[in-house]
Protein backbone atom coordinates (compact mmCIF):
# COMPACT_ATOMS: atom_id res chain seq x y z
CA UNK A 1 0.00 0.00 0.00
CA UNK A 2 2.74 2.08 0.78
CA UNK A 3 4.26 1.51 -2.51
CA UNK A 4 1.39 2.48 -4.34
CA UNK A 5 1.04 5.86 -1.99
CA UNK A 6 4.49 6.94 -3.14
CA UNK A 7 3.21 6.17 -6.37
CA UNK A 8 0.52 8.61 -5.99
CA UNK A 9 3.32 11.48 -4.53
CA UNK A 10 5.51 11.03 -7.42
CA UNK A 11 2.81 11.01 -10.00
CA UNK A 12 1.53 14.35 -8.60
CA UNK A 13 4.54 15.69 -8.18
CA UNK A 14 4.80 14.79 -11.99
CA UNK A 15 8.19 12.98 -11.16
CA UNK A 16 7.69 10.61 -13.90
CA UNK A 17 10.95 8.58 -14.39
CA UNK A 18 11.47 8.14 -10.79
CA UNK A 19 7.91 5.82 -11.31
CA UNK A 20 8.93 4.35 -14.13
CA UNK A 21 12.26 3.48 -12.22
CA UNK A 22 10.68 2.26 -9.28
CA UNK A 23 7.72 -0.02 -11.16
CA UNK A 24 10.81 -1.00 -13.14
CA UNK A 25 13.16 -2.05 -10.54
CA UNK A 26 11.25 -2.48 -7.10
CA UNK A 27 8.14 -4.29 -8.41
CA UNK A 28 8.20 -7.85 -8.38
CA UNK A 29 5.76 -9.04 -11.64
CA UNK A 30 3.25 -10.59 -9.30
CA UNK A 31 3.23 -6.57 -8.05
CA UNK A 32 2.52 -5.25 -11.30
CA UNK A 33 -1.14 -5.19 -12.05
CA UNK A 34 -2.98 -3.87 -14.47
CA UNK A 35 -3.61 -0.19 -12.77
CA UNK A 36 0.60 -0.34 -12.49
CA UNK A 37 1.00 -1.38 -15.71
CA UNK A 38 -1.25 1.29 -17.23
CA UNK A 39 0.37 3.79 -15.11
CA UNK A 40 3.78 2.71 -16.02
CA UNK A 41 2.92 3.31 -19.77
CA UNK A 42 1.34 6.84 -18.83
CA UNK A 43 4.58 8.18 -17.11
CA UNK A 44 6.56 6.93 -20.54
CA UNK A 45 4.23 8.99 -22.38
CA UNK A 46 4.28 11.91 -20.08
CA UNK A 47 8.34 12.77 -19.48
CA UNK A 48 9.21 16.06 -21.27
CA UNK A 49 12.17 14.06 -23.66
CA UNK A 50 9.20 11.51 -24.88
CA UNK A 51 11.61 9.04 -27.58
CA UNK A 52 10.27 6.76 -30.05
CA UNK A 53 11.25 4.05 -27.98
CA UNK A 54 9.14 5.15 -24.95
CA UNK A 55 6.19 5.55 -27.70
CA UNK A 56 6.56 1.19 -28.30
CA UNK A 57 7.71 0.44 -24.84
CA UNK A 58 4.09 2.57 -23.55
CA UNK A 59 2.04 0.28 -26.09
CA UNK A 60 3.54 -2.88 -24.63
CA UNK A 61 3.02 -1.65 -21.26
CA UNK A 62 -1.05 -0.94 -22.07
CA UNK A 63 -1.25 -4.10 -24.12
CA UNK A 64 -0.06 -5.82 -20.90
CA UNK A 65 -2.48 -3.76 -18.63
CA UNK A 66 -5.41 -4.90 -20.83
CA UNK A 67 -4.48 -9.16 -20.58
CA UNK A 68 -3.32 -9.33 -16.73
CA UNK A 69 -6.92 -8.41 -15.14
CA UNK A 70 -9.38 -8.91 -18.45
CA UNK A 71 -12.97 -7.19 -17.67
CA UNK A 72 -11.72 -4.87 -15.03
CA UNK A 73 -12.30 -1.36 -15.36
CA UNK A 74 -8.28 -0.94 -15.53
CA UNK A 75 -7.95 -3.79 -18.17
CA UNK A 76 -10.61 -1.69 -20.35
CA UNK A 77 -7.82 1.51 -19.40
CA UNK A 78 -5.16 -0.42 -20.74
CA UNK A 79 -6.77 -1.15 -24.05
CA UNK A 80 -8.07 2.54 -24.63
CA UNK A 81 -4.28 3.56 -23.73
CA UNK A 82 -3.00 0.86 -26.09
CA UNK A 83 -5.12 1.98 -29.03
CA UNK A 84 -5.14 5.49 -28.45
CA UNK A 85 -0.42 5.55 -28.02
CA UNK A 86 -0.65 3.30 -31.90
CA UNK A 87 -2.75 6.11 -33.33
CA UNK A 88 -0.41 8.74 -32.06
CA UNK A 89 2.77 7.18 -33.13
CA UNK A 90 0.67 6.33 -36.45
CA UNK A 91 -0.12 9.73 -36.88
CA UNK A 92 2.90 11.85 -36.16
CA UNK A 93 5.85 9.92 -37.87
CA UNK A 94 7.02 10.17 -41.03
CA UNK A 95 8.45 6.59 -40.99
CA UNK A 96 6.84 3.80 -42.80
CA UNK A 97 8.67 1.10 -40.66
CA UNK A 98 6.81 2.53 -37.59
CA UNK A 99 3.63 3.13 -39.46
CA UNK A 100 4.39 -0.68 -40.67
CA UNK A 101 4.70 -1.54 -36.66
CA UNK A 102 1.38 0.77 -36.08
CA UNK A 103 -0.35 -1.46 -38.17
CA UNK A 104 0.67 -4.65 -36.86
CA UNK A 105 -0.50 -3.12 -33.67
CA UNK A 106 -3.92 -1.62 -35.24
CA UNK A 107 -4.49 -5.18 -36.46
CA UNK A 108 -3.48 -6.88 -33.25
CA UNK A 109 -5.71 -4.27 -31.14
CA UNK A 110 -8.73 -5.55 -33.78
CA UNK A 111 -8.06 -9.14 -33.37
CA UNK A 112 -8.10 -8.51 -28.90
CA UNK A 113 -11.64 -6.64 -29.46
CA UNK A 114 -13.17 -9.74 -31.43
CA UNK A 115 -11.81 -11.96 -28.55
CA UNK A 116 -12.70 -9.69 -25.95
CA UNK A 117 -15.89 -8.07 -27.10
CA UNK A 118 -18.73 -8.63 -24.66
CA UNK A 119 -15.91 -6.69 -22.56
CA UNK A 120 -15.47 -3.88 -24.81
CA UNK A 121 -18.23 -2.99 -26.78
CA UNK A 122 -19.90 -1.58 -23.81
CA UNK A 123 -17.57 1.19 -24.34
CA UNK A 124 -18.56 4.05 -26.14
CA UNK A 125 -15.07 5.35 -26.40
CA UNK A 126 -13.66 2.05 -27.72
CA UNK A 127 -16.20 1.90 -30.64
CA UNK A 128 -14.89 5.22 -31.04
CA UNK A 129 -11.38 4.64 -31.15
CA UNK A 130 -12.06 1.70 -33.19
CA UNK A 131 -13.19 3.19 -35.97
CA UNK A 132 -10.33 5.26 -35.93
CA UNK A 133 -8.56 2.59 -36.29
CA UNK A 134 -9.86 1.26 -39.02
CA UNK A 135 -10.24 4.61 -40.87
CA UNK A 136 -6.09 4.07 -40.76
CA UNK A 137 -6.43 0.77 -42.32
CA UNK A 138 -8.99 2.31 -45.18
CA UNK A 139 -11.67 -0.29 -44.15
CA UNK A 140 -14.61 2.27 -44.62
CA UNK A 141 -16.74 -0.89 -44.33
CA UNK A 142 -15.63 -1.32 -40.39
CA UNK A 143 -15.76 2.12 -39.85
CA UNK A 144 -19.07 2.47 -40.73
CA UNK A 145 -20.09 -0.96 -38.97
CA UNK A 146 -18.89 0.54 -35.90
CA UNK A 147 -20.32 3.80 -36.53
CA UNK A 148 -23.27 2.24 -36.76
CA UNK A 149 -22.73 0.25 -33.45
CA UNK A 150 -23.00 3.01 -31.78
CA UNK A 151 -26.26 5.12 -33.01
CA UNK A 152 -27.95 1.47 -32.64
CA UNK A 153 -26.08 1.59 -28.70
CA UNK A 154 -27.64 5.02 -28.84
CA UNK A 155 -24.29 6.32 -27.39
CA UNK A 156 -25.36 9.46 -29.27
CA UNK A 157 -23.00 12.47 -29.91
CA UNK A 158 -22.92 15.31 -32.35
CA UNK A 159 -19.69 13.78 -33.35
CA UNK A 160 -20.88 10.08 -33.37
CA UNK A 161 -23.55 10.78 -35.33
CA UNK A 162 -22.02 13.58 -38.04
CA UNK A 163 -19.07 10.96 -38.14
CA UNK A 164 -21.72 8.42 -38.83
CA UNK A 165 -23.70 10.30 -41.65
CA UNK A 166 -20.39 11.60 -43.21
CA UNK A 167 -18.70 8.27 -43.60
CA UNK A 168 -21.81 7.14 -45.52
CA UNK A 169 -21.06 9.62 -48.42
CA UNK A 170 -18.53 7.27 -49.20
CA UNK A 171 -21.20 4.30 -50.12
CA UNK A 172 -24.05 3.69 -52.32
CA UNK A 173 -26.25 1.87 -49.96
CA UNK A 174 -28.28 5.14 -48.31
CA UNK A 175 -30.68 7.43 -50.06
CA UNK A 176 -30.91 10.94 -49.47
CA UNK A 177 -33.84 9.84 -47.40
CA UNK A 178 -31.39 8.08 -45.25
CA UNK A 179 -29.37 10.77 -45.14
CA UNK A 180 -32.13 13.23 -43.93
CA UNK A 181 -33.47 10.94 -41.41
CA UNK A 182 -30.40 10.27 -39.65
CA UNK A 183 -29.29 13.79 -40.10
CA UNK A 184 -32.34 14.65 -38.19
CA UNK A 185 -30.72 12.91 -35.26
CA UNK A 186 -28.33 15.40 -34.38
CA UNK A 187 -30.87 18.26 -33.29
CA UNK A 188 -31.98 15.84 -30.74
CA UNK A 189 -28.46 16.26 -29.36
CA UNK A 190 -27.53 19.80 -29.98
CA UNK A 191 -27.93 21.82 -26.92
CA UNK A 192 -30.00 24.94 -26.74
CA UNK A 193 -28.77 28.27 -24.68
CA UNK A 194 -31.55 30.36 -22.35
CA UNK A 195 -32.19 33.81 -24.79
CA UNK A 196 -31.00 35.21 -20.82
CA UNK A 197 -27.65 34.13 -21.83
CA UNK A 198 -27.65 35.27 -25.65
CA UNK A 199 -27.59 38.75 -27.20
CA UNK A 200 -30.40 39.46 -28.97
CA UNK A 201 -30.58 38.97 -32.98
CA UNK A 202 -29.42 41.79 -35.00
CA UNK A 203 -32.40 44.07 -35.74
CA UNK A 204 -30.55 47.16 -36.80
CA UNK A 205 -30.82 47.47 -40.79
CA UNK A 206 -26.68 47.57 -41.31
CA UNK A 207 -25.25 50.31 -43.94
CA UNK A 208 -24.42 47.35 -45.38
CA UNK A 209 -25.14 43.39 -45.92
CA UNK A 210 -22.78 41.71 -43.46
CA UNK A 211 -22.34 37.82 -44.19
CA UNK A 212 -20.53 35.83 -41.52
CA UNK A 213 -18.25 33.33 -42.98
CA UNK A 214 -17.76 30.26 -40.73
CA UNK A 215 -15.00 28.18 -41.18
CA UNK A 216 -12.65 25.20 -39.95
CA UNK A 217 -10.16 24.81 -42.69
CA UNK A 218 -9.14 28.03 -43.67
CA UNK A 219 -5.12 27.48 -43.54
CA UNK A 220 -2.82 24.83 -45.84
CA UNK A 221 -4.42 25.52 -49.08
CA UNK A 222 -7.45 23.64 -47.61
CA UNK A 223 -9.24 22.72 -50.59
CA UNK A 224 -12.38 25.01 -49.93
CA UNK A 225 -9.95 27.89 -49.95
CA UNK A 226 -9.89 28.01 -53.70
CA UNK A 227 -13.65 27.96 -53.78
CA UNK A 228 -13.98 30.89 -51.20
CA UNK A 229 -10.86 32.81 -52.85
CA UNK A 230 -13.75 33.14 -56.40
CA UNK A 231 -16.27 35.15 -53.85
CA UNK A 232 -13.60 37.39 -51.26
CA UNK A 233 -11.63 38.52 -54.38
CA UNK A 234 -14.67 39.61 -56.38
CA UNK A 235 -17.28 40.81 -54.04
CA UNK A 236 -18.91 44.98 -53.57
CA UNK A 237 -16.84 45.84 -51.17
CA UNK A 238 -19.39 49.03 -51.28
CA UNK A 239 -22.52 47.05 -50.80
CA UNK A 240 -21.44 44.05 -48.48
CA UNK A 241 -18.88 43.51 -45.65
CA UNK A 242 -17.43 40.01 -45.08
CA UNK A 243 -16.65 39.01 -41.87
CA UNK A 244 -14.57 35.54 -41.25
CA UNK A 245 -15.13 33.58 -38.32
CA UNK A 246 -11.94 31.09 -37.66
CA UNK A 247 -12.96 28.00 -35.89
CA UNK A 248 -9.06 26.16 -36.33
CA UNK A 249 -6.23 26.28 -33.64
CA UNK A 250 -4.23 29.46 -34.35
CA UNK A 251 -1.31 27.74 -34.43
CA UNK A 252 -2.22 26.33 -37.92
CA UNK A 253 -3.08 29.81 -39.06
CA UNK A 254 -0.42 30.38 -42.56
CA UNK A 255 -0.40 32.00 -45.59
CA UNK A 256 -3.51 31.24 -46.60
CA UNK A 257 -5.10 31.94 -43.41
CA UNK A 258 -3.14 35.49 -43.86
CA UNK A 259 -4.52 35.90 -47.65
CA UNK A 260 -8.39 35.65 -46.42
CA UNK A 261 -7.16 37.83 -43.07
CA UNK A 262 -6.10 40.49 -45.37
CA UNK A 263 -9.41 40.02 -48.05
CA UNK A 264 -12.07 40.16 -45.59
CA UNK A 265 -13.40 43.36 -43.60
CA UNK A 266 -12.81 41.80 -40.69
CA UNK A 267 -11.50 38.16 -38.79
CA UNK A 268 -11.66 36.33 -35.37
CA UNK A 269 -11.13 33.28 -34.50
CA UNK A 270 -13.54 31.44 -32.17
CA UNK A 271 -11.79 28.09 -31.62
CA UNK A 272 -11.37 28.43 -27.95
CA UNK A 273 -14.35 30.16 -27.52
CA UNK A 274 -17.54 28.62 -25.58
CA UNK A 275 -20.61 28.43 -27.73
CA UNK A 276 -22.22 30.95 -26.14
CA UNK A 277 -19.44 33.30 -26.47
CA UNK A 278 -19.31 32.70 -30.19
CA UNK A 279 -22.58 33.34 -30.73
CA UNK A 280 -23.25 36.78 -28.55
CA UNK A 281 -20.10 37.67 -30.52
CA UNK A 282 -21.39 37.27 -34.46
CA UNK A 283 -24.37 38.39 -32.55
CA UNK A 284 -22.68 41.53 -31.61
CA UNK A 285 -21.34 41.41 -34.63
CA UNK A 286 -24.89 42.16 -36.37
CA UNK A 287 -24.15 39.47 -39.15
CA UNK A 288 -27.19 39.68 -41.68
CA UNK A 289 -26.13 36.16 -43.39
CA UNK A 290 -23.99 33.39 -41.84
CA UNK A 291 -22.25 31.11 -44.36
CA UNK A 292 -21.18 27.29 -42.78
CA UNK A 293 -18.77 25.99 -44.64
CA UNK A 294 -18.41 22.91 -42.17
CA UNK A 295 -21.91 21.03 -41.93
CA UNK A 296 -21.47 17.61 -40.36
CA UNK A 297 -17.63 18.05 -41.53
CA UNK A 298 -14.16 19.14 -39.63
CA UNK A 299 -15.07 20.84 -36.46
CA UNK A 300 -18.25 21.07 -36.89
CA UNK A 301 -20.41 23.72 -34.83
CA UNK A 302 -23.62 22.94 -35.85
CA UNK A 303 -24.68 23.93 -32.65
CA UNK A 304 -24.27 27.52 -33.66
CA UNK A 305 -26.73 27.40 -36.34
CA UNK A 306 -28.98 25.54 -34.42
CA UNK A 307 -29.17 28.17 -31.59
CA UNK A 308 -29.51 31.10 -34.60
CA UNK A 309 -26.29 33.33 -34.71
CA UNK A 310 -27.97 35.42 -37.50
CA UNK A 311 -31.51 36.06 -39.09
CA UNK A 312 -30.20 33.96 -42.36
CA UNK A 313 -28.02 30.84 -41.73
CA UNK A 314 -26.54 29.13 -44.84
CA UNK A 315 -25.03 25.83 -46.05
CA UNK A 316 -22.37 26.31 -48.68
CA UNK A 317 -19.46 24.40 -50.05
CA UNK A 318 -17.76 22.71 -47.29
CA UNK A 319 -20.52 19.72 -47.48
CA UNK A 320 -22.68 19.00 -49.60
CA UNK A 321 -25.47 17.50 -48.01
CA UNK A 322 -28.46 19.10 -45.68
CA UNK A 323 -27.23 19.58 -42.62
CA UNK A 324 -30.91 18.71 -40.83
CA UNK A 325 -31.02 21.94 -38.71
CA UNK A 326 -34.61 23.72 -39.23
CA UNK A 327 -32.37 26.92 -38.10
CA UNK A 328 -30.36 26.06 -41.50
CA UNK A 329 -32.57 28.48 -44.04
CA UNK A 330 -30.58 27.52 -47.25
CA UNK A 331 -28.21 25.67 -48.95
CA UNK A 332 -26.41 26.52 -51.63
CA UNK A 333 -26.37 24.50 -55.05
CA UNK A 334 -27.44 24.30 -58.81
CA UNK A 335 -30.14 22.50 -60.60
CA UNK A 336 -27.61 19.45 -61.65
CA UNK A 337 -27.16 18.60 -57.91
CA UNK A 338 -30.55 18.81 -55.86
CA UNK A 339 -33.99 18.55 -58.65
CA UNK A 340 -37.43 20.03 -58.35
CA UNK A 341 -38.71 16.52 -56.85
CA UNK A 342 -36.23 15.79 -54.34
CA UNK A 343 -36.12 19.56 -52.44
CA UNK A 344 -38.54 17.94 -49.66
CA UNK A 345 -35.05 15.37 -48.72
CA UNK A 346 -33.17 18.29 -47.95
CA UNK A 347 -34.03 20.14 -44.44
CA UNK A 348 -32.92 23.47 -45.79
CA UNK A 349 -34.80 25.76 -48.47
CA UNK A 350 -32.68 24.83 -51.35
CA UNK A 351 -31.50 28.03 -53.47
CA UNK A 352 -29.60 27.47 -57.13
CA UNK A 353 -26.84 29.12 -58.45
CA UNK A 354 -27.41 29.72 -62.20
CA UNK A 355 -24.27 27.48 -63.49
CA UNK A 356 -22.55 26.04 -61.06
CA UNK A 357 -22.46 25.51 -57.15
CA UNK A 358 -18.87 26.39 -56.55
CA UNK A 359 -16.06 28.00 -59.07
CA UNK A 360 -12.32 27.65 -58.15
CA UNK A 361 -10.77 30.91 -58.66
CA UNK A 362 -7.99 29.12 -60.29
CA UNK A 363 -4.32 28.22 -60.69
CA UNK A 364 -1.22 31.17 -61.13
CA UNK A 365 1.13 28.88 -62.73
CA UNK A 366 1.23 29.04 -66.74
CA UNK A 367 -1.05 26.57 -69.02
CA UNK A 368 0.41 25.09 -71.73
CA UNK A 369 -1.60 22.29 -73.85
CA UNK A 370 -0.54 19.22 -73.67
CA UNK A 371 -1.91 16.27 -76.26
CA UNK A 372 -2.60 12.64 -74.74
CA UNK A 373 0.50 10.65 -73.44
CA UNK A 374 -0.27 7.89 -75.12
CA UNK A 375 0.89 9.31 -78.27
CA UNK A 376 4.40 9.21 -77.13
CA UNK A 377 4.15 6.67 -74.46
CA UNK A 378 2.47 4.07 -76.57
CA UNK A 379 0.05 3.26 -73.59
CA UNK A 380 -2.98 4.52 -72.17
CA UNK A 381 -2.54 6.10 -68.52
CA UNK A 382 -5.72 6.79 -66.28
CA UNK A 383 -5.55 8.72 -63.28
CA UNK A 384 -7.08 9.38 -59.85
CA UNK A 385 -5.12 12.07 -57.59
CA UNK A 386 -8.36 11.89 -54.82
CA UNK A 387 -8.09 11.37 -51.61
CA UNK A 388 -7.68 7.28 -50.79
CA UNK A 389 -10.52 6.49 -48.61
CA UNK A 390 -12.82 7.82 -51.66
CA UNK A 391 -11.38 4.56 -53.32
CA UNK A 392 -13.42 1.87 -51.87
CA UNK A 393 -13.48 -1.29 -52.77
CA UNK A 394 -16.37 -1.20 -55.35
CA UNK A 395 -14.40 1.51 -57.01
CA UNK A 396 -11.26 -0.84 -56.86
CA UNK A 397 -13.46 -3.32 -58.84
CA UNK A 398 -14.72 -1.33 -61.71
CA UNK A 399 -11.10 0.32 -62.23
CA UNK A 400 -9.47 -3.32 -62.20
CA UNK A 401 -12.02 -4.40 -64.80
CA UNK A 402 -10.85 -1.40 -66.95
CA UNK A 403 -7.31 -2.10 -66.72
CA UNK A 404 -7.82 -5.34 -67.63
CA UNK A 405 -10.27 -4.61 -70.87
CA UNK A 406 -7.46 -2.04 -71.80
CA UNK A 407 -4.45 -3.75 -73.40
CA UNK A 408 -1.23 -1.46 -72.44
CA UNK A 409 -2.62 0.13 -69.84
CA UNK A 410 -1.75 1.58 -66.58
CA UNK A 411 -3.51 3.93 -63.75
CA UNK A 412 -1.70 6.67 -61.61
CA UNK A 413 -2.88 7.24 -58.09
CA UNK A 414 -1.33 9.28 -55.74
CA UNK A 415 -1.15 8.78 -51.60
CA UNK A 416 0.34 11.32 -48.95
CA UNK A 417 1.36 8.48 -46.61
CA UNK A 418 3.31 5.23 -47.85
CA UNK A 419 1.34 2.87 -45.54
CA UNK A 420 -1.78 3.94 -47.23
CA UNK A 421 -0.45 2.85 -50.49
CA UNK A 422 0.40 -0.38 -49.38
CA UNK A 423 -2.84 -0.69 -48.21
CA UNK A 424 -4.52 0.23 -51.24
CA UNK A 425 -2.43 -1.96 -53.23
CA UNK A 426 -3.17 -5.12 -51.70
CA UNK A 427 -7.00 -4.35 -52.91
CA UNK A 428 -5.51 -3.89 -56.32
CA UNK A 429 -3.41 -7.28 -55.95
CA UNK A 430 -6.28 -9.41 -54.87
CA UNK A 431 -7.82 -8.62 -58.32
CA UNK A 432 -4.22 -9.32 -60.01
CA UNK A 433 -3.77 -5.77 -61.40
CA UNK A 434 -1.09 -4.86 -59.25
CA UNK A 435 1.41 -4.63 -62.14
CA UNK A 436 -0.62 -2.03 -63.60
CA UNK A 437 -1.23 0.88 -61.12
CA UNK A 438 1.71 3.02 -60.83
CA UNK A 439 1.61 4.81 -57.07
CA UNK A 440 3.03 8.48 -56.75
CA UNK A 441 4.24 9.89 -53.74
CA UNK A 442 2.88 13.05 -52.29
CA UNK A 443 4.41 16.19 -52.90
CA UNK A 444 4.20 19.75 -50.91
CA UNK A 445 5.00 21.51 -54.54
CA UNK A 446 1.96 21.92 -55.83
CA UNK A 447 3.45 22.74 -59.83
CA UNK A 448 4.83 19.03 -58.97
CA UNK A 449 1.34 17.85 -58.53
CA UNK A 450 -0.09 19.71 -61.31
CA UNK A 451 2.44 18.74 -63.56
CA UNK A 452 1.51 14.87 -63.22
CA UNK A 453 -1.97 15.50 -64.77
CA UNK A 454 0.54 16.07 -67.95
CA UNK A 455 1.30 12.01 -67.42
CA UNK A 456 -2.32 10.94 -67.81
CA UNK A 457 -4.94 10.71 -70.83
CA UNK A 458 -7.82 10.06 -68.78
CA UNK A 459 -8.71 11.32 -64.97
CA UNK A 460 -11.08 8.52 -63.66
CA UNK A 461 -13.30 9.74 -61.03
CA UNK A 462 -14.46 8.11 -57.38
CA UNK A 463 -18.21 7.34 -56.58
CA UNK A 464 -20.27 7.97 -55.15
CA UNK A 465 -17.97 10.01 -53.31
CA UNK A 466 -16.73 12.54 -56.23
CA UNK A 467 -13.44 13.93 -56.01
CA UNK A 468 -14.07 18.02 -56.71
CA UNK A 469 -10.53 20.06 -56.61
CA UNK A 470 -9.47 17.16 -58.42
CA UNK A 471 -11.78 17.46 -61.08
CA UNK A 472 -11.31 21.40 -61.25
CA UNK A 473 -7.33 20.73 -61.21
CA UNK A 474 -8.08 18.18 -64.07
CA UNK A 475 -10.10 20.41 -66.23
CA UNK A 476 -7.42 23.23 -65.85
CA UNK A 477 -5.10 21.29 -66.98
CA UNK A 478 -7.07 20.00 -70.18
CA UNK A 479 -7.55 16.64 -68.38
CA UNK A 480 -10.98 14.92 -69.35
CA UNK A 481 -12.63 13.14 -65.84
CA UNK A 482 -14.95 10.16 -66.38
CA UNK A 483 -17.66 10.47 -63.37
CA UNK A 484 -20.63 8.41 -62.56
CA UNK A 485 -24.36 9.54 -62.18
CA UNK A 486 -24.96 10.19 -58.72
CA UNK A 487 -28.22 10.29 -56.58
CA UNK A 488 -27.80 13.10 -54.22
CA UNK A 489 -26.19 16.78 -53.86
CA UNK A 490 -22.74 14.92 -52.55
CA UNK A 491 -22.42 12.24 -55.67
CA UNK A 492 -23.44 14.31 -58.39
CA UNK A 493 -20.97 16.82 -58.14
CA UNK A 494 -18.73 15.20 -60.99
CA UNK A 495 -21.52 15.57 -63.05
CA UNK A 496 -22.24 19.44 -62.73
CA UNK A 497 -18.34 19.79 -63.30
CA UNK A 498 -19.05 17.54 -66.74
CA UNK A 499 -22.31 19.52 -67.64
CA UNK A 500 -21.07 22.84 -67.12
CA UNK A 501 -18.10 21.66 -69.19
CA UNK A 502 -20.61 20.48 -72.36
CA UNK A 503 -19.24 17.04 -71.24
CA UNK A 504 -22.57 14.89 -71.05
CA UNK A 505 -21.31 11.95 -72.82
CA UNK A 506 -18.08 11.54 -69.89
CA UNK A 507 -20.65 10.58 -67.23
CA UNK A 508 -21.66 7.24 -66.66
CA UNK A 509 -25.23 5.71 -65.95
CA UNK A 510 -23.71 2.52 -64.19
CA UNK A 511 -20.80 0.79 -63.40
CA UNK A 512 -20.61 -1.01 -66.36
CA UNK A 513 -21.46 2.18 -68.72
CA UNK A 514 -18.39 2.88 -66.67
CA UNK A 515 -16.03 0.61 -67.99
CA UNK A 516 -17.72 0.66 -71.36
CA UNK A 517 -17.35 4.37 -71.34
CA UNK A 518 -13.51 4.53 -70.35
CA UNK A 519 -12.61 2.16 -72.88
CA UNK A 520 -14.69 3.80 -76.25
CA UNK A 521 -13.21 7.10 -74.67
CA UNK A 522 -9.42 6.03 -75.26
CA UNK A 523 -10.27 4.16 -78.45
CA UNK A 524 -11.41 7.29 -80.16
CA UNK A 525 -9.51 9.13 -82.18
CA UNK A 526 -11.39 12.29 -80.39
CA UNK A 527 -9.67 12.08 -77.53
CA UNK A 528 -6.70 15.11 -78.60
CA UNK A 529 -10.07 16.91 -79.63
CA UNK A 530 -11.51 16.65 -76.15
CA UNK A 531 -8.76 17.75 -74.66
CA UNK A 532 -8.30 20.81 -76.61
CA UNK A 533 -11.68 21.30 -76.36
CA UNK A 534 -11.46 21.34 -72.56
CA UNK A 535 -8.57 23.16 -72.88
CA UNK A 536 -9.61 26.30 -75.01
CA UNK A 537 -12.78 26.88 -73.31
CA UNK A 538 -12.33 25.95 -69.46
CA UNK A 539 -11.26 28.98 -68.33
CA UNK A 540 -14.97 31.01 -69.85
CA UNK A 541 -16.61 28.39 -68.44
CA UNK A 542 -18.66 28.51 -64.84
CA UNK A 543 -15.70 26.36 -63.57
CA UNK A 544 -13.68 29.60 -63.82
CA UNK A 545 -15.34 32.36 -64.28
CA UNK A 546 -14.97 33.80 -60.65
CA UNK A 547 -16.32 37.17 -62.01
CA UNK A 548 -19.80 36.00 -62.76
CA UNK A 549 -20.14 33.59 -60.47
CA UNK A 550 -19.44 36.10 -57.59
CA UNK A 551 -22.10 38.05 -59.31
CA UNK A 552 -24.51 35.32 -59.37
CA UNK A 553 -23.32 34.44 -55.28
CA UNK A 554 -23.95 37.99 -53.82
CA UNK A 555 -27.05 38.54 -56.43
CA UNK A 556 -28.82 35.21 -54.42
CA UNK A 557 -27.51 36.81 -50.53
CA UNK A 558 -29.09 40.11 -51.73
CA UNK A 559 -32.43 38.34 -52.91
CA UNK A 560 -32.90 36.78 -49.75
CA UNK A 561 -31.75 39.72 -47.29
CA UNK A 562 -34.16 41.55 -48.91
CA UNK A 563 -36.82 38.94 -49.06
CA UNK A 564 -36.33 38.91 -45.27
CA UNK A 565 -35.90 42.40 -44.38
CA UNK A 566 -38.26 44.04 -46.73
Amino acid sequence: MEKKVNLKRLFEEKKYSDIIFVIENKLSEAQKSSPILNLLGVCRLSKNDVTKDDFFLAIKDFKKSFLKEIGTKASVEGFRNFINASLKIFDTTIFIHNQKISIKNFEEITSLYDQYEKYLSKEESILVLLTRVYKRLNNLDKVRFYLKELINKKYYSQENICNYIYYNCFIDDWTQADFLKNTKLIENYLPIYPDNKLNPLNSIKNKKIRIGILSSDIFKEHSVTHFLKSVINNYSKKDFEVYLYLNNKKINNDKTTNYFVEKVDKSKNIFELTDIDTLNLIRNDRIDILIDMMGVTSVSRLQIAKNRAAPIQILWCGYCNTSGIKEMDYILTDRNLIYENEKKLYEEKVLYLPNIWNCHNGISLPRKFNKPPFIKNKMITFGSFNNFNKITDSVVKTWSEILKSVKNSKLILKSSSPIMSELLSSKFNKENILNSIELVSYSENFEDHLNLYNKIDIALDTFPYNGVTTSFEAAWMGVPVLTMKGYNFNSRCGESINKNLKLDYLIARSQDDYVYKAKEIINSSKLIQIRKQIFDNVLSSPLFDTKKFSKDFFDILESIYKKKFS
